[in-house]
This record gives C-alpha cells, structure tokens and sequence, in this order.
C-alpha cells in the first residue's frame, strides 16, 4: 500500500477544519472558499483583459456557447 504525502497546505487545512464542530460553521467555511476563488478568477480575467488577451469581440464569440460534457442516458 502506497503512503499519501500531504502538502504543507493540505496539512493547514486539515488542522483548521478540524475545528469546525457546526453545520453552520461548515457552511460559513464554504462560502469563504466560494469567495476566495471568484477573487482570484476576478483577478485572473482583469489582468487577461489588461494584456490584451481577452476582450469584447472574444466575449461576444463565447456567449452563449456550452462547453458541458453531454451525458447520455
């Protein structure tokens, strides 16, 4: 059986949910994730808009489109 190593932030993690003893706890914990993340893709989309590399035109050729896996049933 093959050992899993944790990165030093796993570990952080690990310790910090740890504490969490509520449902409602676990819910403020995710949605501080939830805002950590659109942040960061906040951050991400300004500075691709800043160099250039997306802008309206590529906005306008995205929208609409679905780029979901189709499941078949």
């Amino acid at each position: 059986m093959e050992a899993i190593t944790f990165t030093p932030a796993q570990l952080q993690v690990f310790n910090l949910v740890s504490h969490i003893k509520t449902t409602a706890g676990l819910e403020k914990l995710r949605q501080q994730l939830a805002a950590f993340y659109a942040k960061q893709i906040d951050e991400e989309m300004d500075a691709l808009w800043e160099s250039g590399q997306f802008d309206e035109k590529r906005l306008e050729e995205l929208r609409g489109s679905h780029f979901r896996t189709p499941y078949n049933k």
